[in-house]
């Protein structure tokens, strides 16, 4: 499967990335910051399996479980200890009730406000009376998620409904900080919640931390694979690191740094030239080029000695002026073949 997938997948990665169809597809990968189809497949399958089946993963694989995504002020609370909510009922300039709780520490404070307001539109909904509920949230992201009634977020789409059939409960925002009596309760509330409070059992991890998790986890499969592999060596000792951050190379860089490209040394291997020399006498290499070929001259730079090749090759991706001439180079060797061919 990971073969056919690879298969699929590699005319893209030459396309986009311009390089020569020998050039291996681990290097390609790397350079464009796409880790292979199947490893995206796996990603994929995994955040299904465990956000909406609910199915039991593999230690391994993730440490992150579904009875996880069930941990359950208006304030909400986030720092090195936890994640609180908390809101509280102010009667007549009585502390009439108040509650707090302490959230999953893998919950983000967006979640422990939305929970907060949660909590706080329950509380009047339950009452008899008649009375209009004003409710004092800080947080303007919590209060715009509850008025939309297909948010993405299951919390904000209870607390929409709930505001929606109880027309005496008001919410409204209040700057933070700003010496609202019941905004600092619930926000002292909040982060004793954060070490002190009872678990809340009732909040799931947002996506994007299941995501996050994952992504990891598929980070450091791709970075084993790359680091191991038997191909694409040369992309590999300047780049060992992989990331879903492309690099900013165009089609001349790629073909440069990969050395799959219009160079005798590169002909020879594949066997499509008898000869690995240019026509100048030296080995037609990518580095022959770049510091001493007569042809190339006008773009030259310091030869490196042959044990710091590397580090000069690292040296060139990472200066934007050295990759201006290796561009040079290559766009003027694939206008003049001709030239550079063995004597």
């Amino acid at each position: 499967m990971k073969r056919k997938l690879s298969w699929i997948q590699r005319p893209f990665l030459l396309h986009i990335s311009g390089a020569y169809r020998t050039t291996p597809t681990a290097a390609l990968q790397t350079i464009l910051g796409i880790p292979s189809l199947h490893m995206q497949l796996q990603f994929e399958a995994r955040y299904t399996s465990i956000y909406r089946l609910r199915i039991l993963l593999p230690p391994f694989i993730t440490d992150t479980q579904p009875h996880d995504l069930e941990m359950k002020a208006t304030d909400g609370s986030k720092n090195e200890h936890g994640v609180g909510a908390a809101f509280c009922v102010l009667t007549n300039d009585i502390w009439a009730y108040q509650w707090s709780a302490e959230l999953n520490y893998n919950n983000i404070v967006f979640q422990a406000e939305l929970t907060a307001l949660h909590e706080a539109v329950i509380y009047p909904s339950h009452l008899p009376n008649h009375n209009t509920s004003k409710i004092h949230v800080d947080n303007r992201a919590s209060i715009m998620a509850s008025s939309i009634s297909k948010s993405t977020n299951e919390t904000a789409r209870k607390n929409f409904k709930i505001l929606l059939s109880n027309p005496r409960i008001k919410v409204s925002w209040v700057k933070a900080h700003a010496g609202n009596i019941g905004n600092e309760r619930a926000d002292h509330l909040a982060k004793d919640a954060t070490q002190h409070g009872q678990p809340y059992l009732h909040t799931k991890l947002s996506k994007p931390h299941i995501k996050g998790l994952l992504r990891k986890r598929m980070l450091e499969e791709w970075q084993t694979s790359w680091k191991n592999g038997d191909t694409g060596r040369k992309i590999f000792n300047i780049m060992p690191s992989v990331s879903l951050r492309p690099t900013n190379w165009i089609r001349e860089d790629v073909i440069f740094f990969s050395q799959h490209g219009p160079f005798p040394a590169y002909l020879k291997r594949f066997h499509l030239s008898d000869s690995d020399y240019c026509s100048c006498g030296g080995i037609g290499t990518t580095i022959h080029y770049a510091t001493e070929c007569i042809y190339t001259v006008s773009w030259h730079m310091r030869k490196p000695a042959p044990n710091f090749e590397q580090e000069w090759l690292k040296g060139v991706v990472n200066n934007l002026v050295c990759r201006q001439k290796i561009r040079g180079i290559i766009k003027f060797i694939s206008e003049n073949r001709d030239f550079f061919r063995p004597p």
